[in-house]
């Protein structure tokens, strides 16, 4: 089979991804073949763009962190003809692979490819951060920075959906959309501490920063006793110069030493693949948690945030709109 792929050659710009086309290998044990029917570009791919990915393999490769598509071949005569979801982590912008069969999660009726691609990695990240980690009850209230984001807008849907206040902090031209989905809309180039103190005198039960820069330290000041900061990016480093690896491990150590202190807050890095070291659990939480978004989905409890549909080989273009900081949502690639 003749498959296109989007190949990141090195450190450039979005203009410089290479269309390729090449034969698929045959298919191994356990693997199933998907018709991509939806890739995303998460703000993983743009960190990679720019060699600033924590843990990204060596130039060249195929970008894409998670799909949504219909299975075609699989041992399995059940799955043949389904629409699956997966996280990928790289390899996603093609339009054919070959994924493990056991890594696969059904996508319920209702859903469009574009709509449940949207869920994949921002539904699981902010699902198990909020469900798994910060553990907030109904009733409580969480600051979600970023939240016109994928990741940020799917954290504030999820917590009202559960009953818990939000705080949300955005750019002056995304302030209605937070508002619009549910939560207090701050402008984070104001002063964002004061603010928050305004709204929750007695501090935030968990705080959500994908920033990772001086920030994190107001972030966790504005925490109540016996609160959670889930940091789970580094977006600071994105357009710094030099080799972003200082900066995260500054950040990891911080984050150790607030947990060292006896001061009844927590502080966590969340990674989505840090669990696989038990590989048969992640595989088990990732579905379990996957399939209650979507049912989320499907019952209009979270609308899918899509700010375009692109063809997969204008990928080039994709990415330029993804980066220009113009839209909200998550552009999706169309193969």
């Amino acid at each position: 089979m003749n498959v296109t792929e989007i190949v990141l050659p090195g450190l450039v710009e979005p203009d410089g991804l290479r269309v390729e086309h090449r034969e698929l290998p045959p298919l191994g044990a356990g693997e199933a073949l998907i018709r991509v029917e939806a890739t995303g570009i998460s703000f993983a791919e743009q960190q990679m763009r720019r060699g600033k990915y924590y843990d990204q393999p060596p130039f060249p490769f195929v970008p894409g962190y998670d799909v949504v598509g219909t299975v075609l071949e699989a041992a399995d005569p059940a799955l043949i003809g389904r629409r699956v979801a997966a996280m990928t982590k790289i390899g996603g912008w093609r339009s054919h692979l070959a994924l493990p069969a056991a890594d696969l999660v059904p996508v319920p009726d209702g859903l469009d490819a574009a709509e449940a691609e949207t869920f994949v990695v921002n539904g699981i990240t902010a699902y198990q951060m909020l469900h798994r980690w910060a553990k907030v009850r109904p009733g409580g209230t969480i600051l979600v920075h970023g939240a016109s984001g994928g990741v940020g807008t799917t954290l504030v849907q999820l917590a009202r959906a559960a009953g818990i206040r939000v705080i949300g902090t955005a750019s002056a031209r995304n302030l209605d959309v937070v508002t619009a989905l549910g939560a207090t809309a701050v402008d984070y180039r104001g002063d964002v501490p004061a603010r928050v103190r305004a709204l929750a005198p007695g501090g935030v039960d968990a705080v959500f920063d994908h920033v990772g820069g001086p920030g994190i330290v107001d972030s966790f000041r504005l925490l109540a006793p016996g609160g959670a900061l889930l940091a789970y990016g580094s977006a600071s480093t994105v357009n710094a110069g030099g080799n972003p690896k200082p900066a995260v491990l500054k950040l990891l150590v911080r984050l150790l030493w607030w947990n060292a202190l006896p001061n009844r807050r927590r502080a966590h890095f969340y990674n989505v693949w840090g669990g696989k070291r038990n590989l048969k659990r992640f595989r088990a939480r990732l579905a379990e948690d996957l399939t209650a978004v979507f049912e989320l989905a499907v019952k209009g409890q979270l609308k899918a945030q899509v700010a375009a549909r692109i063809p997969l080989t204008e990928a080039a273009k994709a990415l330029a709109l993804a980066e220009s900081g113009t839209v909200t949502g998550k552009v999706v690639l169309v193969p």
